[in-house]
């Protein structure tokens, strides 16, 4: 199976291009750039990622998205910087969400990328999704997944599917599956911020290193 994968850069996405070349054959790694803070950070870990399963790697500008982020995702200002509990209390996770929720994102980068997979000749486009944050990002879950896949199917003449190997686990089960692919973790963007280093306060560094260490404790 040839795919196009969709790269951001952090575990999710890393996972599913390790999954992707395992599975058949990577034809591109696409990186989004849509006015987020966390985009110079994004594209550095992308590219090296895609230099490290040797994936030709395209950036993709979408400059009209920025208008439609909230503070937290363009500029970082009022990002929140949540406890750890938080993460797992439905209300405060709602509000965390809500704080980087960017209306249709997933739904468009995943019609760019299908677009892309038309023109070379790739049947899927690989997203990296959770189970964990499907509970309060609906363009997360695998009903997201499979209304896309039926989407695509009139979008594209070659039927392109959409394919998540991460869908159905959570951030500790993706690392563990990292590991059996032996991904190199070291090159891994997971923050909503960019820098020379990760911030380790915002809620996707605390899901990052929650799950990096409760897998090391199995």
């Amino acid at each position: 199976m040839k795919s196009v994968v969709l790269l951001s850069g952090g575990l999710d996405s890393a996972v599913g291009l390790a999954c992707a070349a395992e599975d058949g054959e990577v034809s591109l790694a696409l990186t989004l750039v849509y006015g987020q803070a966390a985009a110079a950070g994004e594209v550095r870990a992308a590219s090296l990622l895609a230099d490290h399963y040797g994936v030709p790697h395209e950036v993709v500008y979408l400059p009209f998205l920025a208008r439609l982020l909230p503070p937290a995702m363009s500029g970082g200002e009022g990002l929140p910087e949540p406890e750890l509990a938080e993460l797992d209390d439905p209300e405060a996770a709602e509000r965390l969400a809500g704080s980087v929720w960017v209306p249709g994102r997933n739904a468009l980068f995943l019609s760019v990328g299908a677009a892309y997979a038309e023109k070379l000749g790739a049947q899927a486009v690989v997203a990296g999704f959770n189970a964990e944050e499907a509970r309060s990002f609906p363009d997360n879950s695998a009903d997201f997944v499979a209304a896309m896949t039926q989407a695509l199917g009139y979008a594209t003449r070659g039927a392109v599917r959409v394919i998540c190997y991460t869908q159905h686990l959570d951030k500790k089960g993706i690392v563990r599956l990292g590991r059996r692919l032996e991904l190199p973790f070291s090159l891994i963007w997971s923050c909503y911020r960019s820098g020379t280093a990760m911030c380790g306060r915002c809620s996707s560094c605390l899901r990052y290193r929650r799950a990096l260490e409760e897998a090391e404790k199995e």
